[in-house]
């Protein structure tokens, strides 16, 4: 009897530690989103030039280095906005050159589509009994075709090849947020500062590659 009372008590108190690590999660997620999209139109307004190659690199991988490293204090949040600020700089430039391009149009459309993808995964994640754990080998595989489609395309510079590119940043988007938001509801993750940065990470390249295949498909029309 003792027994199933501490079972019971144990597992309320995973459910609510669930609980927790899902609404920090999305709270904080909702933050730095609202934050991003305030860096980016400021970046916009200013039309200040997009950062280099080396300094986009450094400033993403360090900033998320730090973020990591600092996930269980205080500095974890700091970074965390000073990632997705940066993130937020960088696809000001991004926006101002579709609209200079006279391809604005995909911009809307983009944010539609990346919200409506994201709702549907994070609904289906929350719903279902289904284990969505084999799609971590999957990004794994997804990762490095996609590393070596992007050096390819370096070179090659394929309309085409960049739309199958986009495609594929688009479905490697969706299973991060799939795996990412599974993980939380079963207690796989427990830290809600990972959990945010690997979600908006994946809005925003899913925001990104749906505004390049909006923009490839319309300037061929």
């Amino acid at each position: 009897m003792n027994d199933r009372i501490v079972n019971r008590g144990t597992a309320y108190e995973s459910v609510l530690s669930t609980n927790k690590v899902l609404r920090n999660t999305y709270f904080l997620l909702s933050l730095t989103l609202v934050w991003s999209a305030v860096v980016a139109g400021f970046a916009m307004a200013m039309n200040m030039p997009h950062p280099s190659l080396i300094i986009t690199l450094v400033g993403f991988y360090g900033l998320m280095f730090l973020t990591e490293k600092n996930r269980d204090s205080g500095l974890g949040i700091v970074f965390t906005f000073a990632l997705t600020g940066f993130m937020g700089y960088t696809l000001g430039p991004i926006l101002n050159m579709y609209v200079g391009a006279g391809m604005g149009h995909a911009i809307v459309p983009a944010l539609g589509g990346t919200a409506l993808t994201f709702f549907a995964c994070s609904a289906y994640a929350l719903t279902t009994k289904r284990d969505l754990s084999f799609l971590g080998g999957m990004l794994l595989a997804g990762f490095v075709a996609i590393l070596v489609m992007v050096v390819a395309n370096i070179f090659l510079q394929m309309p085409m090849l960049s739309l199958a590119i986009s495609g594929m940043f688009v479905l490697f988007s969706s299973a991060a947020i799939l795996l990412t938001t599974q993980n939380i509801v079963r207690g796989g993750e427990t830290n809600y500062i990972s959990a945010t940065v690997t979600l908006y990470v994946s809005i925003y390249n899913l925001f990104l590659s749906l505004l390049q295949i909006l923009g490839i498909m319309g300037s061929n029309d």
